[in-house]
């Protein structure tokens, strides 16, 4: 029962996360949203339990109507999980574009990729490093030649004309 439900909202937010990558600026918007709603609720519900507990604390025997109702802070706290974990944002909204381009090439998020293939992307980039600084060493020793090369054809040009002048 517990995979259904997990393959079910995996899907879903493979296939929400597809669409609004397609529409960055409404992802944005859902994204910044779902963010403000988490953040908001973590700092409503701290501030009603501090208020709670200082309440206590005075020996009052009820809370303040001040204190607003108890269920804000947790209702956006769960509202903006539910909307990051739906566009697939919660575990990523402070990592960057990297989220909007995978879904744009319809790539698994990192989260999602074995250990294997990361393993297979990392060899794959230390392969290119390593052609790249094979590739710049022989443009050195290419370089040097050309500079032998250009000395010796310099040289030689001087002597011919000392040759002519003499």
């Amino acid at each position: 029962m517990f995979k259904f439900i997990y393959r079910f909202f995996d899907k879903l937010e493979d296939h929400v996360r597809g669409w609004l990558s397609h529409y960055p600026i409404l992802y944005a918007i859902v994204g910044g949203t779902g963010i403000v709603l988490f953040w908001r609720g973590v700092w409503h519900t701290m501030d009603y339990l501090m208020a709670l507990i200082s309440v206590r604390s005075l020996g009052l025997t009820s809370i303040d109507q001040s204190l607003g109702a108890w269920w804000d802070g947790p209702l956006s706290l769960v509202l903006g999980i539910v909307v990051l974990l739906l566009i697939g944002l919660f575990v990523s909204s402070f990592i960057g574009n990297e989220i909007i381009m995978s879904g744009l090439r319809g790539e698994k998020k990192i989260s999602e990729r074995t250990e294997r293939e990361v393993r297979t992307k990392t060899e794959a980039m230390a392969e290119m490093m390593e052609r790249v600084a094979r590739i710049a060493e022989r443009m050195e020793r290419m370089e040097k030649m050309l500079e032998k090369e250009l000395h010796t054809v310099a040289t030689e040009q001087k002597e011919a004309e000392k040759e002519v002048a003499g």
